[in-house]
C-alpha cells in the first residue's frame, strides 16, 4: 500500500503490522520504501483478533505465482527459499480511534485492494 502514501491525507496514518521479529521486519520496511509505523507481531496476536488465518498450499501456490517464479528462473534470477510462513495471509484496515470499521481481509497473497482504493474509504469514513 505504500506506492500512495505521497497522496494520503495527512489525518490518515499507515501502519504496517508484520509477524516477523523487529531487526528483519524494519528492513523489509527500509525495502519497500515505507513511510508510516512498523509493528512486530510476533505472537500474531492481532492477526488472530481481526480473523486473518492462513492459506491452504493451493491458493499460496497458485498457478499464476508458479508462473511468476518461473517467469524469474527464465530471466535468470535466483530464487531463495522463504525463511517465513508463506502461508500467512495479510489483510488492510481502517481503524479510527481504536476500532476497526472496515477489513478486507484476503483469499490469496495477492488479493488485496488497491492502496487507492483504501485510501478512499478511510477519506470518506473521516467525512
Amino acid at each position: 500500500m505504500h506506492e500512495a502514501a505521497s497522496s494520503a491525507d495527512p489525518r490518515i496514518g499507515l501502519i504496517l503490522v508484520g509477524f516477523s521479529p523487529p531487526r528483519p521486519l524494519a528492513a523489509i520496511a527500509r525495502h519497500l520504501g515505507w513511510p508510516g509505523l512498523v509493528l512486530a507481531d510476533t505472537g500474531r496476536v492481532l492477526y488472530r483478533r481481526l480473523g486473518i488465518g492462513r492459506a491452504p498450499l493451493r491458493r499460496v501456490y497458485s498457478p499464476g505465482t508458479l508462473a511468476t517464479y518461473a517467469a524469474s528462473v527464465a530471466l535468470g534470477r535466483r530464487l531463495t527459499r522463504p525463511v517465513e510462513d508463506t502461508r500467512q495471509l495479510g489483510a488492510d484496515a481502517i481503524m479510527i480511534d481504536g476500532m476497526v470499521r472496515q477489513l478486507w481481509r484476503p483469499r490469496t497473497p495477492n488479493d488485496r485492494p488497491p492502496a487507492s482504493d483504501v485510501i478512499a474509504a478511510a477519506r470518506a469514513w473521516l467525512g
